[in-house]
């Protein structure tokens, strides 16, 4: 069943979308935490997502911003902004769609099916999959999926992105420097942290599918890919 998480503050119109929207057979879930809205979006790993523009502290399209580093799922966001800048802001930003305020409920179903072919189905563009390979590890970029012996992972953009760098580097360091550029190539300043964070996430990506220690860090220089397990899978 696809999933499809709501982002809108206004009660009656996130529930009348919830309703209509789960007769036709999609799960969907209203976040209702608008400072942490990555949090909904991490746990629940959406297939697709209507986001409001008139958000409490942050807007739509910071939003919009944040899902892009982590995910290329369809983005409709719906408004009642009608400003022809406001949809172009909207598309800008990182959205696939745009639907105005006041909506037809048959509207939002046939842009929800259009973009779910387009990104996962009929539509979908079809392309041969990469695989780097290191000692039984393969990573797929194009499905942002990591396997090793009979497990594979899902990874979020950034976390696809950081393996990516590693594996082709490797047995090389991957610098900070080259991830940050590869991460976040469109931001004029990143937190020290932010990258931390992503590596944090990596390693335990790496745990969940039997690989311990598999991230070195390289003081001053930045983070080598181990394949130490190999031996030990032997």
């Amino acid at each position: 069943m696809q999933k499809i998480m709501i982002v809108e503050d206004d009660p009656k119109i996130a529930e009348h979308l919830k309703t209509h929207i789960e007769k036709y057979g999609y799960a969907v879930t209203c976040v209702t935490d608008f400072e942490h809205v990555m949090n909904a979006f991490y746990e629940i790993n959406p297939d697709l997502v209507l986001l409001d523009i008139n958000l409490p502290s942050f807007d739509g399209y910071y939003w919009c911003r944040q899902i892009r580093t982590e995910s290329v799922c369809p983005v409709i966001f719906i408004s009642a902004r009608i400003g022809e800048m406001d949809q172009v802001m909207a598309l800008e930003n990182g959205g696939d769609d745009y639907i105005t305020k006041p909506f037809s409920a048959e509207i939002v179903i046939a842009k929800i099916r259009s973009q779910l072919r387009r990104a996962y189905g009929e539509y979908a563009i079809r392309q041969e999959d990469r695989v780097l390979e290191n000692a039984g590890l393969k990573f797929f970029p194009e499905r942002l999926e990591l396997a090793f012996g009979h497990q594979t992972i899902s990874l979020s953009k950034n976390e696809a992105d950081i393996v990516e760098s590693l594996m082709e580097r490797y047995p090389r360091v991957a610098g900070r420097e080259a991830l940050l550029e590869k991460l976040w190539d469109d931001q004029s300043y990143v937190d020290e942290n932010t990258l931390n964070v992503n590596i944090t996430r990596v390693r335990k990506k790496f745990q969940e599918i039997g690989i311990q220690d598999a991230v070195e860090t390289v003081r001053g220089a930045g983070y080598r890919l181990q394949v130490s397990w190999k031996e030990d899978e032997e």
